[in-house]
């Protein structure tokens, strides 16, 4: 996982300079915060702008991290897939280092929009919120990495569906994990399928650190997400080593569309 990590750096190294992160990719994100938060002052629901602030700013680190569906796929077009399944170690730990550089660009692009551009939008931080804000926005790229790891496993022996899953995943959370409407707006179904994606606990704990609510407000629902990420990374594992390692192995070939 640490040489995993080392190749995801060099990989970063090379998609980015500082200054297209800068001005392309966070400047995009912030565009994006910016123009839904928008909305909510159109809207005129009390409350409404702060609602939105929080949750798009939030979400901007779930866009970086469902890129792990597509760098993934990308080990078979680079030809180093068949390398990984034919090793007789388990390929999971290489894949989960092999993106980690999305969650951390998350991580720094979220902590942006959050305290860069949350007090334009009527959301200060006291010093004291600053240190759960950045891990809630920490658990929240590395749980929905998981979430992009076990798509990826999925979708890696369609490779053409990389892009397709990837946007509809972090849409789909965008729609029904609390970032634009409450969580309970939708039907109970779509709800109870929200609360398994680690987004929807964390976005709660924090508009609970932004409203200064009692630490067990916090505490309890960033467990929550915890779990799911947990639950999520170890479905990932099992997808990877049932979906392409053992049949892979099995039949000498990474053909595995047959």
């Amino acid at each position: 996982m640490r040489y995993g990590f080392l190749n995801a750096v060099a990989d970063f190294k090379a998609t980015y300079t500082w200054k297209s992160w800068l001005f392309g990719w966070l400047g995009r994100m912030l565009a994006q915060v910016v123009f839904f938060t928008g909305l909510g002052g159109v809207l005129g629901q009390p409350g409404g702008v702060r609602f939105l602030a929080l949750g798009n700013a939030l979400m901007t680190c779930v866009v970086d991290t469902m890129a792990v569906v597509a760098t993934t796929s990308g080990e078979r077009r680079a030809g180093t897939l068949s390398l990984l399944v034919a090793s007789p170690a388990d390929p999971f730990w290489v894949f989960a280092g092999r993106s980690l550089h999305w969650p951390v660009s998350g991580t720094a692009t979220a902590l942006v929009a959050l305290l860069g551009l949350g007090p334009l939008f009527g959301v200060t931080w006291h010093p004291s919120q600053i240190p759960p804000v950045v891990l809630l926005t920490a658990l929240t790229a590395l749980g929905t990495y998981c979430v992009g790891l076990f798509l990826a496993a999925v979708v890696v022996s369609v490779p053409r569906l990389r892009n397709v899953v990837s946007n509809c995943a972090y849409l789909a959370m965008m729609a029904f994990c609390g970032v634009q409407v409450p969580v309970g707006f939708w039907p109970s179904g779509l709800e109870a399928l929200a609360r398994a994606v680690p987004l929807t606990h964390t976005l709660h704990a924090l508009r609970a650190v932004a409203d200064g609510r009692p630490a067990a407000d916090v505490l309890h629902p960033a467990l929550l997400a915890l779990l799911a990420g947990a639950s999520w990374l170890g479905a990932a594992a099992l997808a990877l080593h049932w979906l392409v390692a053992v049949p892979a192995r099995r039949a000498g070939t990474l053909d595995l569309s047959r």
